[in-house]
């Protein structure tokens, strides 16, 4: 899940994750959940990991169960953990960089369609008033928006491409981290803050 571009593994699998929604039938992809997920962080969803099976169904119309959910809770967990992480230790889950460029597009847009959804379910449950937000916030929330629709164009060379979709990877990291610590408390209780899982 995290790449850190050292070559280590990483602590999710994306094709893995893929593969139990499959058989589950759940019509997603771990891109859509991973960003719901990171939406409901971000709003300040509890990062108690059960919450997030709720959550998930009511954002997404998603229903997991078994090997897989415990997948999901454990991916909700260590995100939460990332999100807090003083060495910025989050990254989108994404498919890897052998993938075709126009699906890795498409499974990056699919990300910040699943953080909007993730992020509405709890603003609107808890009915944050839009004056919560901060004008840098309700900006990147505007990329993500726009970035939801990304397609490839005919007219970039694959240099270019690979260029762009790794300046809007990058983007997309630091600015769910800024939203993220906009309307997080500088200091959640001890008790809520999620182990990092190894």
């Amino acid at each position: 899940m995290y790449d850190n571009f050292d070559g280590e593994p990483g602590v999710f699998d994306f094709e893995e994750i893929a593969n139990h929604m499959l058989e589950q039938g759940v019509e997603s992809s771990p891109s859509t959940v991973h960003g719901c997920l990171c939406g409901l962080l971000a709003a300040g969803a509890s990062s108690e990991a059960e919450v997030c099976l709720d959550a998930l169904d009511q954002a997404l119309g998603l229903s997991v169960h078994g090997e897989l959910a415990e997948q999901v809770m454990q991916l909700y967990t260590v995100t939460a953990a990332a999100l807090l992480d003083d060495e910025f230790d989050f990254y989108a889950l994404l498919p890897d960089d052998e993938v075709d460029i126009v699906e890795r597009t498409a499974e990056m847009a699919a990300w910040c369609k699943g953080f909007l959804a993730g992020f509405a379910h709890v603003s609107v449950g808890a009915e944050i008033n839009p004056p919560a937000l901060s004008e840098d916030s309700g900006e990147i929330l505007k990329d993500f928006a726009k970035i939801s629709q990304a397609v490839i164009g005919d007219q970039d060379s694959e240099e270019e491409l690979e260029n762009s979709y790794m300046e809007l990877v990058e983007y997309i990291r630091f600015a769910a981290l800024n939203v993220f610590m906009d309307l997080v408390p500088d200091d959640p209780v001890a008790a809520d803050t999620p182990p990092s899982i190894h």
